[in-house]
């Protein structure tokens, strides 16, 4: 068995960049991302664009990914907060770009939740996660 099995039901139809589930039976180490928003190395956003936030946040998380060992594809699960599902939505090709920029076609099971505000005021979007290294 490879590292995972991704697990998608035929009755919830087929997902969509995503999977419904990610079954493994590595005998690995879990990593457990804590949420990271679009701050570079001096900790300042680097802008107020959602797609580029969206794309350092999945940076920031892929770095600690890295200096664990491990690699992209090794991402079992990702959870996405943003400030605005609308706008989310209405650049999700944008978005979908930069995610494969960086993670390719390996698709985690996730979740994205709208939430009021972030750690920084003007982050529209934070990204965490569970790797299994």
């Amino acid at each position: 068995m490879e590292q995972f099995q991704f697990v998608n039901p035929e009755s919830l139809g087929a997902p969509r960049g995503y999977s419904n589930g990610v079954l493994t039976a590595a005998a690995g180490r879990l990593l457990f991302i804590a949420g990271q928003i679009a701050w570079n190395e001096a900790q300042e956003l680097v802008s107020d664009n959602l797609v580029k936030q969206f794309d350092r946040a999945l940076f920031n998380v892929i770095s600690v990914v890295a200096a664990a060992g491990g690699r992209p594809d090794q991402v079992a699960r990702l959870t996405i907060y943003v400030t605005n599902k609308e706008e989310y939505r209405a650049r999700m090709s944008d978005i979908g770009e930069c995610y494969r920029a960086q993670m390719g076609h390996h698709f985690p099971a996730m979740v994205l939740v709208e939430v009021q505000s972030l750690l920084d005021d003007g982050a529209q979007i934070e990204i965490e996660g569970i790797a299994v290294l």
